[in-house]
């Protein structure tokens, strides 16, 4: 991967952007000194102090009236979105359940996740279907599924923990400064990809290239197998699951799982409780290392044969550095994913983009991955008790019909026009639509807390859990 303009001036965006953050955690550390107790507010009302350890739960009943017709037509339209971009589409999900249907923050980013992990699964399930556009590989990109899998749901099991601890304010700062971040970044992506198809379309034009049903190729990037020959949906799945990796990536869940459900039979901030919470550091280390590892070797044999055929489907050079910056990335990706109720996805699409995965494999791989993250938060949120099960199962099975017939839909709307940079334009368009909504529902409460000289500092880990 090579660091562009574009690529530093975005990375230099997103470290001004987490300075401002740092500065202001300084200022209200400073602004709350005079607090005794940091567990603690007083209302403008009558200056009593009360308890914020806990937000009270609004759980609004499953029943069919206007609420719930309009939740699932966003919730629909939001996972068919949300899954072809590769993003999942939490951002969207946490303002209609809160805003429509009237759940409190906490619980609309637990339902949320219901709502991903039933799109992602019925996403994987169609694109097993869907073959690869440009060679007889699955569609998935297991390595880079591998890759980045263990740190993606290390920073969600650690998003979860801290959802109860950061402040509203820092969240909306958050959501500002990346999800802003990431769709314009994605936009310029989509852009260019626009422009290279055309030119590629023109230049197919000129050649009069047909494949073998008389159809026009797409471009020199998208040329169809040598084959020729349509296989069957079945050779297609055979081909695209790789169940060793799959196994693989099964486990890693399963660790995680087995940890998250032992340490929620746990005292909260016990000595076993933090031994269970920092052995998912290790855990996760060592799974990304192992793969960085494999990686990397074969980028340095490749490289030392003269063969500088790309390693996944990423055309990116596997240098410790650009390792680091990937490990860096899901843990953040996940981490802000779980504190905000989304997948982690509006990282990781992006990412897969800018290190030169071509957008099918980048949404199906993005998707495949949020399926085993998001169905972790699930699970660590019903050990909570975070959300109402109807609701959840109800919103769920919305997801999981939008997540099968929004892949449909695009697919066949990409196959006419010929343009895969669709579904950059539908990523950025997401995640933009994610800043809108959580970023002025956000200011708005700051705002209205601000003018109640209500308590804006961190709660306390051990009594928030």
């Amino acid at each position: 991967m090579v660091m562009t303009n574009t690529t530093k001036g975005f990375v230099l965006y997103l470290l001004s952007g987490f300075s401002v953050v740092a500065l202001s955690l300084i200022y209200i550390k400073q602004r709350y000194e005079y607090y005794p107790d940091r567990q603690t507010r007083f209302s403008s009302s009558n200056h009593a102090p009360v308890d914020l350890s806990t937000e009270a739960l609004v759980w609004p009943e499953l029943e069919f009236n206007w609420r719930l017709v309009m939740a699932t037509l966003i919730g629909f339209l939001g996972s068919a979105c949300g899954t072809v971009g590769g993003v999942g589409g939490g951002g969207i999900f946490v303002p209609m359940l809160t805003l429509i249907v009237g759940f409190d923050t906490k619980s609309a980013a637990a339902i949320s996740k219901c709502m991903i992990m039933g799109a992602s699964i019925s996403s994987v399930w169609y694109n097993l279907r869907v073959p690869h556009p440009t060679k007889e590989v699955p569609i998935i990109d297991y390595d880079l599924a591998l890759l980045f899998q263990p740190m993606l749901m290390l920073g969600i099991t650690v998003g979860v923990s801290l959802s109860v601890v950061f402040p509203y304010w820092l969240i909306t700062v958050l959501i500002i400064i990346l999800f802003l971040g990431t769709s314009s970044r994605s936009f310029v992506m989509g852009l260019e990809k626009w422009k290279n198809e055309t030119l590629d379309k023109q230049k197919a034009r000129q050649l009069e290239t047909v494949d073998s049903r008389g159809e026009l190729i797409i471009g020199m990037d998208y040329l169809p197998l040598s084959s020729g020959e349509e296989k069957s949906t079945m050779e297609v799945m055979c081909l695209n699951l790789r169940w060793k990796r799959v196994l693989v990536l099964v486990a890693v869940w399963a660790c995680f799982l087995l940890l998250q459900i032992v340490k929620n039979d746990l005292k909260v901030c016990s000595t076993w409780y933090w031994v269970l919470f920092f052995l998912q550091f290790p855990i996760a280390l060592a799974l990304f290392g192992y793969e960085a590892v494999k990686l990397y070797k074969e980028h340095k044999k490749r490289m030392s044969t003269g063969n500088v055929e790309y390693i996944c489907e990423a055309s990116i050079e596997w240098s410790v550095l650009h390792l680091a910056f990937c490990a860096l990335c899901g843990l953040l990706g996940g981490t802000v994913g779980g504190l905000l109720g989304s997948g982690g996805g509006f990282i990781l699409g992006p990412l897969l983009l800018e290190i030169g995965v071509i957008p099918p494999v980048a949404s199906s791989t993005a998707t495949f991955v949020m399926a085993f993250s998001s169905s972790l938060s699930v699970v660590e949120f019903y050990l909570l008790k975070r959300f109402p099960i109807p609701y959840a199962l109800y919103l769920s099975g919305v997801s999981v019909l939008a997540g099968f017939w929004g892949q449909y839909f695009v697919r066949k709307i990409i196959k006419i026009l010929g343009r895969t940079s669709i579904i950059i334009f539908i990523l950025s368009g997401v995640i933009f639509a994610s800043a809108l909504t959580m970023g002025v529902i956000g200011i708005e409460k700051s705002i209205t807390m601000i003018s109640n000289h209500e308590f804006m500092g961190f709660l306390g880990f051990c009594s928030s859990q």
